[in-house]
């Protein structure tokens, strides 16, 4: 069987070479339009399905996996920041505090489509301006949920959940998927 990634996200191709030996890169091309109406777990699942479907649709005799991962504080969801200054004011809102990320992950083969999410709790130390600073003008938050990664130094404190789920692609979860839809009908 041959599999897709539906994502650019290097993080997310290494986590799933951690499951999957061979698989090929096509990213989702559409815009994440995103349903304000949705719970984020359902918004999540949403997002992943639509990347899953889009790339399926030019893939159809292969399994394709497409994620989308989001960070919620207090019942809003945060994105990737728009510039520095949104990677700022996120990081600054978040320290010290708890919030959760989500990743839903949709697996779509000639058989089957399953969708599913994950969801950690994650607490952040609490960071210094200067820290806050410096970490946004190294570039890293640019491309990320919640302006952070967790795999990078010194904003974690502590996280209930799967680390696999922040870093961009809960592994287990995923694995389950792909064994689900390996079935015939």
């Amino acid at each position: 069987m041959d599999y897709i990634l539906a994502s650019a996200s290097p993080r997310r191709k290494e986590l799933l070479g951690q499951i999957l030996p061979k698989f090929e890169v096509i990213p989702a091309t559409a815009d994440e339009k995103v349903n304000m109406s949705l719970f984020p777990d359902k918004m999540a699942c949403a997002l992943a399905e639509s990347k899953c479907d889009e790339v399926f649709a030019n893939n159809p005799y292969k399994t394709v996996i497409g994620c989308d991962t989001i960070v919620v504080f207090n019942g809003k969801i945060l994105g990737k920041p728009k510039d520095k200054e949104d990677a700022f004011n996120t990081l600054k809102m978040l320290s010290g505090k708890t919030h959760f990320v989500i990743t839903g992950v949709c697996v779509r083969s000639p058989f089957k489509k399953l969708v599913d999410f994950d969801k950690t709790e994650v607490k952040f130390n609490i960071l210094s301006d200067e820290f806050i600073k410096q970490y946004v003008d190294s570039g890293s938050p640019m491309d990320k949920a919640g302006s952070y990664g967790i795999q990078d130094g010194g904003i974690v404190n502590e996280y209930y959940g799967s680390y696999t789920n922040v870093v961009g692609l809960p592994v287990n979860l995923t694995k389950n998927l792909l064994d689900g839809v390996r079935t015939e009908k």
